[in-house]
C-alpha cells in the first residue's frame, strides 16, 4: 500500500518538486500551501496532488490540517518540512516582525508540524521526517541573520529528533541546497547570474528543483533507513563542509 507524504510549500518551486516527484515514486501526496490559491490550484489541477491550505506558523491550524490529510489520504508516514520565507536585511536594520515572520514559518514550523505526526509513526514503527534548510544555514549569508539562524536552527533540530526516534523506525535527515533555479532566483538579472552567482558554484550552474526532489525521493525510501540525522549538501559544490 503507498505511503502518504505530506510536504508543506508543497505547490511552488522546491516544494512542487517534491511533491510531484514523491507522487512519480508512488507515495500519495499532500502538499500544503500558506495563501496563494490560484498557484495552489494550478498545481493540484496540473500535477494532480491535493492541496491543503493552513498555517505552519500555527499549532493548531497544523492540528487540523494534518487531520485532514490524514482523514482522506491515511496517515502521514513522510513529512517534508520545505515551507520557507525570507525577510532580507542587515540586522542594524532589521525590524522584530522581520526577524519573528522568518524564524515562526522556517524553524517554528518544524515543531508545529512534526510534533503533530511524530506519535503516530512511533506508534507504528515507521517514519521519514525531512527538513529542507539552506546553504546559508551553514555558512551564513549577509544580510540573512533571522533566514541563517532559523535554518541552521533545522540542523540542530534534525540532528536531536533523529536521536530520539532512530529506534522506533524513524529516520530525521535535513537537505541543504545552494542555488537552485526556481521562478524567484531566475527572475535575478541574467547579467547578475553570471556575474556574481554562477562564479560562486564550481560546477558552474544553478541547480534544479528536481535535483533536491530526487534527494527527498531517496531519503524517505527503504533505501535509506541506514541514514538519520545527516544534512546533505546540494549546492554545486559551493560550500563543503
Amino acid at each position: 500500500m503507498a505511503r502518504v507524504a505530506l510536504v508543506t510549500g508543497g505547490t511552488r518551486g522546491i516544494g512542487a518538486a517534491i511533491s510531484t516527484g514523491l507522487k512519480a515514486a508512488g507515495y500519495k501526496v499532500a502538499a500544503n500551501y500558506a495563501g496563494n490559491d490560484e498557484a495552489a490550484h494550478r498545481f493540484r489541477d496540473e500535477a494532480g496532488v491535493p492541496v491543503f491550505k493552513w498555517n505552519v506558523c500555527d499549532f493548531d491550524s497544523c492540528k487540523r490540517g494534518i487531520a485532514a490529510v490524514e482523514a482522506e489520504l491515511g496517515p502521514v508516514e513522510v513529512l517534508v518540512n520545505n515551507a520557507g520565507i525570507t525577510r532580507d536585511t542587515t540586522l542594524h536594520k532589521m525590524t522584530a516582525e522581520q526577524w519573528s515572520a522568518v524564524v515562526s514559518t522556517n524553524l517554528d514550523s518544524l515543531f508545529n508540524m512534526t510534533r503533530n505526526v511524530i506519535e503516530g509513526m512511533r506508534d507504528r514503527g515507521f517514519g521519514r521526517v525531512i527538513g529542507v534548510t539552506s546553504i546559508n544555514g551553514q555558512k551564513g549569508q549577509f544580510g540573512q541573520t533571522n533566514y541563517a539562524a532559523a535554518k541552521a536552527g533545522m540542523i540542530g533540530f534534525t540532528k536531536a529528533l533523529a536521536l530520539e526516534n532512530a529506534a522506533k523506525g524513524i529516520t530525521v535527515n535535513a537537505i541543504a541546497p545552494g542555488y537552485i533555479g526556481t521562478e524567484m532566483v531566475r527572475a535575478v538579472p541574467e547579467e547578475v547570474l553570471k556575474s556574481k552567482v554562477l562564479p560562486q558554484i564550481p560546477v558552474g550552474r544553478l541547480g534544479e528543483p528536481e535535483e533536491i526532489a530526487r534527494c527527498v525521493v531517496f531519503l524517505a525510501s527503504d533505501d535509506a533507513g541506514f541514514i538519520t540525522g545527516s544534512t546533505l549538501t546540494v549546492n554545486g559544490g559551493q560550500y563543503m563542509c
